[in-house]
């Protein structure tokens, strides 16, 4: 080894002993850390350490990466914006970045969702989006000189919207890593989740106890807050769209706002532009996120319908009452567009189905493994349900020996790929796959 790389490497592991030391990553903790790869940069679908070795990634860095990294067209977006003014203060202020952003959020959402609320990131969003629904309800009671009882949410369980405030109380309370919060957070009503798979047979059966939550309870709810057609967090489930058709209804019935947390499954991760389009269901409101810029910065938007924007600001308040710092930010609009505009001009639903039939293809099999319970695909959505928990440090050290990048969670192992992957790099991902559940040490005991 040369002196340059001896110097190198010894400039690695200080990198990488100071941020063991002191830098607090995601669901890890600081006592006993999850081990973290030095990245020195990632181009396309892979992602270069600075080790030397080269990963396909098949997580699209938590699902928001949707054209890979370093795309010579978002770069620009960035660059030109950049050279104009990289932020100005939304309150007061406004550029084209952001409103051509709305323009084309308005025509690409399902109809009626006609007023966008700009934050910074997918759990804020929803925030926004709870805010809004339990303020046009004060507003309702108010023009109806009626008490406002409509201070509740229903959701269905193994939910996942969030690791914010408002965001944990719709979560799933056992599953959705927030129970030691429980006698602090907001109290909700949760109803079985779905059961019946996407592409099973329908079964009116299926929504017995929610229609029994809707009916007892509709006085208390404000709005129903649901990940539209997949569950992610809660483990990647799919289900049936009947379910969500079946939501909508209830929601017209009683006289409840329909949320679709749409920030994981948006801009055609499930073969649809918006996962609620297989119900071919409007929404009141809808919360985007994820690969709203492509991955690049963090950007989330918040829609509603003109109704429920007018009731809010006739109410009380005369306005809305939440204002983010970076609201609006011109370098996320900038490349958000660019991001839209790009998913139109690649023919995303080839690019989508091309991965769907591959992972099929190559996952399917895995069904017959006897560590494996379930495999489900949808669109560039592909999961393995194991029986038994992973080793999350030693499975995620093997991936990387295999020259991939998949980090799964629970007994999970689920790849989500940028869309510009190609059959060769799904079938290494899908090989990683299948190599590490022969593998006893990758698995908790």
């Amino acid at each position: 080894m040369s002196n340059k790389q001896s110097t190198l490497l010894s400039e690695q592991n200080s990198l990488l002993q100071f941020d063991k030391e002191n830098v607090w990553h995601p669901y890890t903790s600081m006592s006993e850390p999850l081990p973290s790869y030095l990245v020195e940069s990632a181009q396309g679908v892979m992602i270069n350490l600075a080790s030397g070795e080269q990963l396909i990634d098949g997580m699209s860095s938590w699902w928001s990466v949707l054209h890979g990294y370093n795309h010579p067209i978002l770069n620009k977006a960035l660059q030109d914006q950049a050279a104009k003014m990289s932020h100005v203060m939304f309150g007061g202020l406004t550029h084209q970045s952001a409103i051509t952003l709305c323009e084309k959020l308005i025509r690409l959402t399902p109809q009626g969702l006609d007023k966008v609320f700009l934050s910074d990131s997918g759990s804020v969003s929803v925030e926004v989006a709870m805010k809004m629904a339990l303020q046009y309800q004060h507003a309702v009671a108010a023009n109806n000189k009626a008490p406002l009882t409509k201070t509740k949410l229903l959701t269905v369980k193994n939910g996942y919207h969030g690791d914010t405030f408002a965001a944990m109380s719709v979560c799933d309370p056992v599953t959705g890593m927030h129970q030691i919060f429980e006698q602090v957070l907001m109290q909700h009503y949760f109803a079985p989740a779905p059961s019946i798979k996407f592409g099973e047979t329908w079964s009116t059966d299926e929504t017995i106890e929610l229609t029994k939550l809707f009916a007892n309870h509709h006085n208390e709810i404000a709005a129903f807050i649901i990940e539209p057609i997949v569950q992610g967090t809660g483990g990647m489930r799919f289900y049936h769209p009947e379910y969500l058709k079946a939501c909508r209804q209830l929601c017209d019935q009683y006289d409840v706002l329909m949320i679709v947390d749409e920030i994981a499954t948006g801009f055609g991760r499930t073969g649809k532009l918006f996962a609620c389009e297989w119900a071919d269901i409007s929404p009141d409101i809808m919360c985007l996120g994820k690969t709203l810029t492509g991955g690049y910065i963090t950007l989330a938007a918040t829609l509603c319908s003109s109704h429920i924007a007018k009731t809010i600001s006739k109410g009380e308040a005369g306005c809305f009452m939440h204002g983010p710092t970076f609201m609006g930010n011109a370098l996320a609009c900038a490349v958000a567009n660019a991001s839209i505009d790009l998913l139109i001009k690649n023919d995303w639903q080839a690019q989508v189905k091309n991965i769907e039939n591959t992972l099929t293809t190559l996952l399917n099999p895995l069904i017959h493994h006897q560590r494996v319970k379930d495999v489900r695909v949808l669109g560039s959505i592909g999961a393995v349900e194991c029986k038994q928990a992973v080793n999350v440090a030693n499975i995620q050290k093997r991936f990387v020996e295999l020259g991939v990048w998949i980090r799964p969670f629970g007994k999970l192992i689920y790849i989500i790929p940028p869309l510009i992957i190609t059959t060769e790099q799904l079938t290494c991902l899908a090989g990683a796959i299948a190599t590490v559940l022969a593998e006893d040490e990758c698995f908790s005991s």
